[in-house]
């Protein structure tokens, strides 16, 4: 008995220390239900994946609901939690909707990742005033409406929260192709700040992620047309290449979790360096 007790004892001290990991682990989602808006393709789909799967009950919005039916199918096929709702968000009363869905779904919310947005590749004198208005509406507006309701119910609740903005590079160093999309990431970006400025005092973050170039389907035709300027944009980087979905997704979940919890009112800017090459 007694050649066997530093073993028990080792195996009891690991065990200890393991579940203290487990309970204390400042980087889990587990269980934070989370709005993803834009959650049909492409990023939002991603991060609507990488949260259901570490155990946080997801809702996914955005307009087409077919692309939401197969994203919530998948994850559920890989055993997480995940529901949907089609979503307008330049509407306010439909993002005060989404957030009561969640609840009555859930029973609360506490993380909305806004990652709608829409663009038009044209240069300024081809631009309608209905064209403008849209991307400002879907990308500005939206991420206003949708904050608002989130925060509201964050304050009902009694609890604090976590407001994650997308933004994109194209907000950061304007983009001539794409003005209202530029310059609508650009207030998202000021708009994260005044935002998480009103309301910490209420225990509410709120931060922005700026994507540089990711590789998916919905920004090849609009970015980089062909391989030409494919291979052009990603030398401009310094890692020398496109960032992967995935790579948006892992940061939302750190600003989402208790690992961010002093981090408000912040951009990370994720672009595989362009500021280094551009230096």
């Amino acid at each position: 008995p007694l050649a066997n007790a530093p073993q028990e004892c080792d195996k009891s001290k690991r065990t200890l220390l393991e579940d203290v990991f487990i309970l204390k682990n400042p980087f889990s989602v587990e269980g934070k239900v989370t709005i993803v808006t834009g959650g049909g393709t492409g990023i939002g789909e991603s991060i609507a994946k990488e949260f259901a799967a570490r155990g946080a009950p997801v809702l996914i919005a955005s307009r087409k609901v077919e692309n939401l039916e197969r994203v919530r199918d998948e994850i559920r096929k890989a055993g997480g939690k995940c529901e949907m709702t089609p979503v307008d968000v330049r509407d306010a009363d439909q993002c005060d909707k989404m957030v009561a869905e969640a609840v009555k779904l859930f029973g609360r919310l506490d993380v909305l990742i806004n990652n709608h947005g829409a663009s038009i590749t044209t240069p300024s004198m081809n631009l309608s005033p209905n064209g403008w208005r849209a991307v400002v509406g879907i990308n500005l507006d939206g991420v206003f409406f949708c904050s608002k309701s989130a925060a509201r119910q964050f304050m009902e609740q009694k609890s604090p929260g976590s407001i994650v903005n997308i933004s994109s590079t194209a907000g950061v160093h304007g983009s001539p192709t794409m003005l209202p999309y530029g310059a609508a990431k650009a207030g998202v970006i000021n708009l994260t700040v005044s935002h998480a400025g009103e309301w910490g005092p209420m225990g509410i973050r709120v931060n922005c992620i700026a994507p540089g170039p990711i590789d998916t389907e919905g920004a090849a035709p609009r970015v980089w047309p062909n391989p030409k300027v494919k291979e052009m944009v990603a030398r401009s980087r310094a890692l020398q290449r496109f960032g992967r979905v995935e790579e948006i997704a892992y940061p939302c979940i750190f600003l989402a979790s208790d690992a961010s919890s002093y981090v408000t009112g912040s951009l990370l800017i994720i672009d595989g360096g362009e500021g280094i090459m551009r230096g």
